[in-house]
């Protein structure tokens, strides 16, 4: 992992998407452009970015394991998982650590199959573009396929809300040929609907701590 920001207070955990093909872990570009245009606005929180160790949903447990060591190993007291993609289902299993407050979902990935269990208690935010969508060789996520599992959530009690990105594509950024990630369209929007959440999160994330702390 790599880490944007003191931990001492708050972390905001993103983990990344995924594939078929069983490769080795990269950073994510849209997740990269966000921690670095997102952290100079939250000077208090720490931006911990999760490289898994194999990439595919075939190896979902693992990516799962990654997300919760990298949770652990941020040490902070509270902590909020964004997961993109395949992230999502990421972040959603790893909903139960002790410290995660709420999970915010960029387009995520939520299939019927996936136990929504870890969310009880938490607090589940998604955003999507309206233009995603699989195309030929192209991975994507439709917005009703996250809508059915955001309600899903819903039914068990979680409380949250959906948001749809008006022209925004399945990324925020892609990475250029020289490294950098570029910013796609919509990227922009994006990121004023992430700061707006994370800002409200960072504001009441140890209210949501202390309402679900047992009493004496």
């Amino acid at each position: 992992m790599r880490v944007t920001g003191p931990t001492d207070r708050a972390a905001v955990v993103c983990v990344n998407g995924g594939q078929a093909r069983e490769v080795e872990g990269t950073w994510s570009a849209s997740l990269e452009w966000l921690a670095r245009r997102l952290a100079p606005a939250l000077p208090a929180v720490a931006f911990v970015e999760v490289r898994y160790r194999i990439k595919s949903w075939r190896r979902l447990e693992w990516c799962i394991e990654d997300a919760r060591g990298a949770v652990h190993d941020a040490g902070a007291p509270r902590t909020l998982l964004l997961g993109y993609s395949m992230g999502g289902a990421v972040a959603i299993r790893a909903a139960d650590e002790p410290t995660v407050d709420a999970v915010l979902g960029l387009a995520p990935w939520i299939p019927e199959r996936l136990s929504l269990d870890a969310l009880r208690g938490r607090r589940l935010d998604v955003l999507h573009g309206t233009l995603d969508r699989s195309l030929p060789w192209i991975p994507g996520v439709s917005p009703q396929s996250s809508r059915r599992g955001f309600e899903r959530a819903r039914a068990l009690g979680v409380d949250g809300s959906y948001t749809l990105v008006r022209g925004a594509l399945h990324g925020v950024a892609v990475r250029a040929s020289r490294g950098h990630a570029v910013p796609l369209p919509g990227a922009h929007q994006w990121a004023e609907l992430v700061a707006a959440r994370l800002s409200r999160w960072a504001e009441g994330a140890g209210d949501a701590r202390a309402a679900r702390r047992p009493g004496p």
